[in-house]
C-alpha cells in the first residue's frame, strides 16, 4: 500500500514539473515573441521617419522650382505649380569627384538630378550653398527636355542636434580617471548650422561638421592649447572622432565608424 502511495506522490511531483517546464517555456517564447515585435515596430517606425523627412533640397530661378529627395521619393515642384514625384534611386557616383546624378523614370516622367559638391549663389537672394544642382526631365508623350538649374544642400540629421558624452573608445569603457580625473570627453552638436563644440579631455574643441546622406565628418577642429597629464588620450580621442565617416544613432546613443574600424566612438545623450 505505501509503495503504491509513494508511486503516485512521485507522478504527482513528476507532472507538476512538466507543467511548470511547459509553462516557463510558452513564457519565453511569448516574451521572444514580444521582444522581436518591438524589434520590428521599432524598425519600421525608424523607416518610415527616413522617408518622411527629406535628406536633401535645392531650389532655382528664371523658372522658381524646388526640390526634396526623400528616402522612397524625389519631389520636383515647378513654376507651374505641378508636383512631380519619381521614386529614389541609389545614386551613380563619379570615382574622382563628389557628385551624384538620381536616375529615376515612370509611366509619366523620366527624370535625372544631377547634385555637384560646388559652391553655388542663389541669383536673387545671394545665398551661398554648398552643391549645385541640375534636373533634367521630359514628360510622356513631351519631345522637349526641360533643364533647370539651382543650388542646394543636405539636411542634417535632426537626431544629432544633442549633447553627447563619451561612453566607449576602441571598443573599452572610459572614464574620468583617463582623462586626468577632470571628466570625459563631450560635445553639443548644432544641426542647424552643422557644427559642434565641447570638451576633449584637457581642452575645449570646436568644429564643424560634414553631412550628407550616411555619412557624418567632424573636421576643422580648433582647440585650446592647455597642457595636461595623459595628454595622450586626449589625442586618441581627437584622431578618432576627425577619423570617423558613418554613424549611428540607435538606443539614446551615436555611433562614429569608419571604413575599417566599427565603433571607434560611442557616445551617450545627455537630456
Amino acid at each position: 500500500m505505501k509503495k503504491n502511495v509513494m508511486a503516485i506522490c512521485f507522478l504527482v511531483f513528476l507532472s507538476s514539473c512538466v507543467e511548470k517546464k511547459k509553462k516557463n517555456a510558452e513564457q519565453t517564447g511569448a516574451t521572444e515573441e514580444t521582444t522581436d515585435t518591438i524589434k520590428e515596430r521599432k524598425s519600421a517606425r525608424a523607416m518610415s521617419a527616413a522617408h518622411t523627412e527629406n535628406y536633401f533640397k535645392a531650389t532655382g530661378t528664371e523658372p522658381f522650382w524646388g526640390l526634396k529627395i526623400y528616402g522612397d521619393r524625389v519631389e520636383l515642384s515647378t513654376v507651374e505649380g505641378d508636383t512631380i514625384v519619381v521614386p529614389h534611386t541609389e545614386p551613380i557616383r563619379v570615382q574622382d569627384a563628389n557628385i551624384k546624378m538620381y536616375r529615376a523614370q515612370t509611366e509619366a516622367t523620366a527624370m535625372d538630378v544631377v547634385i555637384s559638391q560646388k559652391e553655388c549663389t542663389n541669383a536673387m537672394s545671394g545665398e551661398v550653398s554648398p552643391y549645385s544642382v541640375t534636373i533634367s526631365y521630359k514628360k510622356t508623350g513631351e519631345e522637349e527636355t526641360h533643364v533647370l538649374e539651382g543650388c542646394g544642400s543636405y539636411v542634417t540629421d535632426y537626431r544629432l542636434n544633442d549633447i553627447w558624452v563619451l561612453e566607449e573608445m576602441g571598443a573599452k569603457k572610459v572614464s574620468k580617471e583617463e582623462f586626468n580625473g577632470k571628466d570625459v570627453p563631450y560635445m553639443e552638436i548644432y544641426t542647424e548650422d552643422n557644427r559642434f563644440s565641447g570638451f576633449s579631455g584637457c581642452n575645449r574643441m570646436t568644429g564643424s561638421l560634414f553631412y550628407e546622406k550616411d555619412l557624418l565628418r567632424f573636421a576643422q577642429i580648433a582647440s585650446t592649447q592647455m597642457a595636461c597629464p595623459k595628454m595622450d588620450r586626449e589625442s586618441e580621442f581627437l584622431k578618432a572622432l576627425q577619423s570617423g565617416t558613418q554613424y549611428k544613432v540607435e538606443n539614446n546613443r551615436l555611433y562614429l565608424s569608419n571604413g575599417s574600424e566599427e565603433n571607434l566612438l560611442i557616445f551617450k545623450k545627455i537630456d
